[in-house]
């Protein structure tokens, strides 16, 4: 059984960083490309950004990038994500997932992502 446990949300002001961390069980980590994605209330889940299984290959939403990274370390089989110069309308639950289909690199990027994690919460005060 898959699971992913995302860890690092939190409260901090605009401007603030936080890092998110997604520990991933039963599967084989580096076979699988990796994702953040985002979902505040009443809208829609938005993509973040992914990354790739083996290859460092790596795709950015226009709305994170510059600002958030996105990285993995296969040897702890955990994903992370870098937010830097939070602004209040990155309050969101904040999830990982995994891509059900090894090695795959899709297209449109981070698309068939059925595995999940539970979710960790990001509040950026104004």
């Amino acid at each position: 059984q898959v699971q992913m446990v995302e860890s690092g949300g939190g409260l901090v002001q605009a401007g603030g960083s936080l890092r998110l961390s997604c520990t991933a069980s039963g599967l084989t980590f580096d076979h699988h490309a990796m994702g953040w994605f985002r979902q505040a209330p009443g809208k829609e889940r938005e993509v973040l950004s992914c990354i790739s299984s083996n290859i460092p290959r790596t795709y950015y939403a226009d709305s994170v990038k510059d600002r958030f990274t996105i990285s993995r370390d296969n040897a702890k089989n955990t994903l992370y994500l870098q937010m830097n110069s939070l602004k209040p309308e990155d309050t969101a639950m904040y999830y990982c997932a995994a891509d059900v289909v090894p090695w795959r690199w899709a297209l449109p990027r981070c698309q068939g992502y059925n595995y999940w994690g539970q979710g960790t919460q990001v509040t950026v005060s104004s």
